[in-house]
């Protein structure tokens, strides 16, 4: 079995350079995220040559839940995070993604940077509501899509911002992936890292996770982040005008004291 070797990323390291792959990898499952071998400072990433088969749901439309395009519905995703079973939710998206782009892809088992496009707008923004919904918007891709934007497309920081990378205890500031299942986090709660899940297979580059994160469905949370701060931004100069020329607080500040006797 080939198996990929995967340097550290330290942490001013461009994002050409998150991924490299040593050899060609062998076909992936459709459940391998991040798959390495215990270690310290490296991180070895194996692919199983597991073949899955998948199929279309033929289960009767319901709701919301019911892609547009396509005889499939969403309804054992939705059954997964609505139990909070996110371990599984993450596993059928996969699978999801895999249906959505393809013929292709459904024989190969996972999906190639290439096939983004063919993914329908409308199942995309489906599968991502679900996530927001069932996690207080915590989960999600568009969720990522706003983390990502924030770290200017960067990388290194949007894995170490949701958590897909820990800092090493090392007196060299080096940063390593963290091993798939078991470091990555399957609970919502607090300490739970913001877009954290649904995961995206990063073993062959970022290319595939760039192309989710950038596809139509997400376009809209870039634009309104804009719409927002074009809202502050005249908010915070209707302020600036209630302060006269002597360069004293807002009128409403001098004029109205609070009153903290309640």
């Amino acid at each position: 079995m080939a198996a990929n070797t995967l340097q550290t990323a330290p942490h001013h390291h461009h994002n050409n350079t998150l991924f490299k792959p040593t050899s060609p990898p062998p076909p992936l499952s459709s459940s391998l995220f991040l798959k390495p071998t215990s270690s310290s400072s490296s991180v070895i990433l194996s692919a199983t040559t597991t073949t899955t088969t998948f199929s279309l749901s033929s289960a009767a439309a319901t709701s919301t839940t019911i892609s547009s395009s396509q005889a499939i519905t969403f309804d054992l995703l939705e059954q997964h995070l609505s139990a909070q079973n996110f371990r599984q939710a993450d596993e059928e998206t996969r699978r999801l993604l895999i249906v959505l782009a393809g013929e292709a892809a459904q024989k190969r088992g996972y999906v190639f940077f290439s096939e983004v496009q063919f993914i329908p707008e409308t199942d995309l923004k489906a599968i991502d509501e679900l996530w927001k919904q069932y996690s207080n918007n915590k989960f999600g891709y568009s969720v990522q899509r706003r983390i990502w934007e924030k770290v200017n497309r960067d990388f290194t920081k949007f894995f170490l911002k949701v958590g897909w990378m820990k800092k090493l205890d090392t007196e060299v500031e080096q940063y390593n992936y963290r091993a798939f299942p078991n470091e990555f986090v399957w609970e919502l709660n607090e300490e739970t890292p913001e877009g954290h899940l649904p995961l995206t297979n990063a073993l062959r580059g970022i290319q595939l996770l760039n192309r989710v994160l950038s596809h139509p469905a997400f376009q809209a949370v870039e634009e309104e982040e804009e719409e927002e701060e074009e809202v502050v931004g005249r908010i915070e100069n209707g302020v600036k005008g209630l302060i006269d020329g002597s360069g004293k607080k807002p009128l409403s500040n001098r004029v109205f004291k609070s009153d903290y006797s309640f």
